[in-house]
């Protein structure tokens, strides 16, 4: 598969300059970026995987209403990351905006404990997304001013690798606290609550500002001059319309987790203080192939290792469709997950960071993860409506069959687009 929307790391995405003989080197600013997203992960999967349990089994909630939060999960903070990365490129104080979003959703673990009906609970989980919306830009615009170009995908494979060894522990110590006491939710919420306040603190006080992003404007300018409006036209003749539109297919057809582990549990019934695992599982490789699948990024194709992430994805819903049980599928499955964001996270933002102007940086990157984050929570929603219409094996292999034609058409979507001339 050819698919031929550049970067501005020159050829077709960034081969020819990944080639040369520039050394990559550690940035410090994204390893303490890192640092914070680590504990942050550690906070919101340890409350994540002890979540579909939580409101399914313990409150006693239905799937369609755990559909429904699900989507919120997924989404609910979309609607603000465009606002937010513009708000950053016109403030000049990406670090400012970004302790603002962590700080809401430190917040909303401590009003965790005591929400305990679905209202509240969509209150709750609403604003921590919210809180997730507002940091994401300005931090990914961050990390791409610190990294060097030559190999950006790579450095956000190392934010993202940090970001997973969080994502790993949060389940572990869930689960680990859930088999010393088996209804213990409160304290798994409290102990989030912790590592929440940990992580706030760290990038108050290690990571600095870049004020205006100066040192990465076009002209050179050390004056910030407000963040220029985003047409659509504009938006199109770079590239990132098309990027925007197929990533928006793609998380239209993008499970959440939390279904794909229902159903290895329900088929396997394996004990449920297990079940926090599934997401340790997926972390695991996911954090094993950040980097790796970064640098491969780099050098064969941004776009490419983005379209082949979903063919893993597509592979994952097969194999938890079909009637295999025992542990071999079940960490089949999880393997396969934790390719798929391996390939697709760190790897679209590096995408859409090459596709806009330095003005618009993180404003650029927030419409890519707004586009994703609103179509996966439309992906949450219906999927939990099917999976109740038809049942978990019916549901998956439809959506299965859908995403193969996306990815078919993929290359017909993103067509042959030029990159915008963005800083060097």
């Amino acid at each position: 598969m050819y698919i031929s929307v550049s970067d501005r790391n020159g050829g077709q995405g960034g081969t020819e300059q990944a080639r040369t003989a520039v050394p990559f080197r550690f940035a410090p600013t994204i390893v303490w970026l890192g640092v914070v997203s680590l504990f942050t992960d550690v906070s919101s999967e340890s409350v994540a995987a002890v979540l579909p349990l939580y409101l399914t089994g313990y409150l006693g909630l239905s799937v369609i209403a755990f559909g429904v939060l699900d989507g919120i999960n997924q989404g609910a903070g979309s609607l603000v990351r465009i606002a937010a990365g513009w708000y950053s490129d016109r403030a000049g104080r990406p670090k400012y905006v970004a302790l603002a979003g962590y700080g809401l959703s430190a917040t909303a673990r401590l009003a965790l404990l005591f929400a305990g009906g679905f209202w509240s609970l969509t209150g709750t989980i609403t604003a921590d997304r919210i809180g997730k919306g507002i940091r994401t830009a300005p931090r990914d615009a961050l990390i791409t001013v610190n990294a060097q170009p030559e190999h950006l995908a790579r450095h956000f494979g190392v934010h993202r690798m940090l970001d997973t060894v969080g994502a790993a522990l949060g389940p572990l110590l869930a689960a680990a606290i859930l088999l010393l006491i088996p209804s213990g939710y409160s304290t798994v919420f409290v102990v989030s609550l912790a590592f929440a306040v940990i992580g706030v603190a760290a990038l108050a006080l290690f990571v600095p500002d870049l004020p205006a992003l100066k040192l990465r404007t076009a002209s050179g300018s050390r004056k910030a001059g407000p963040a220029p409006i985003i047409r659509w036209r504009t938006l199109h003749r770079s590239g990132l319309g098309r990027l925007l539109i197929t990533a928006g297919l793609f998380g239209l057809l993008t499970v959440g987790d939390g279904f794909i582990y229902l159903a290895l549990q329900d088929r396997n019934a394996f004990e449920l203080q297990w079940f926090p695992m599934l997401y340790v599982g997926t972390n695991a490789v996911f954090l094993a192939l950040a980097i790796p699948l970064g640098r491969l990024a780099d050098r064969w194709g941004r776009t490419k290792v983005f379209v082949a992430g979903h063919l893993a994805l597509l592979a994952c819903y097969l194999l938890a469709a079909l009637p295999f049980t025992g542990a071999g599928a079940v960490a089949g499955c999880l393997v396969l997950l934790g390719i798929f964001y391996a390939a697709t996270d760190g790897v679209l933002t590096a995408l859409a960071s090459q596709l806009v102007s330095p003005e618009r940086l993180a404003t650029g990157i927030g419409a890519a993860q707004t586009v994703v984050a609103v179509s996966r929570m439309v992906a949450s929603a219906g999927f939990g409506v099917l999976w109740f219409a038809v049942g978990p094996t019916a549901a998956l292999i439809l959506v299965g069959c859908l995403l193969a034609l996306a990815v078919l058409a993929s290359p017909l979507l993103l067509g042959r687009a030029k990159a915008a001339k963005v800083h060097a």
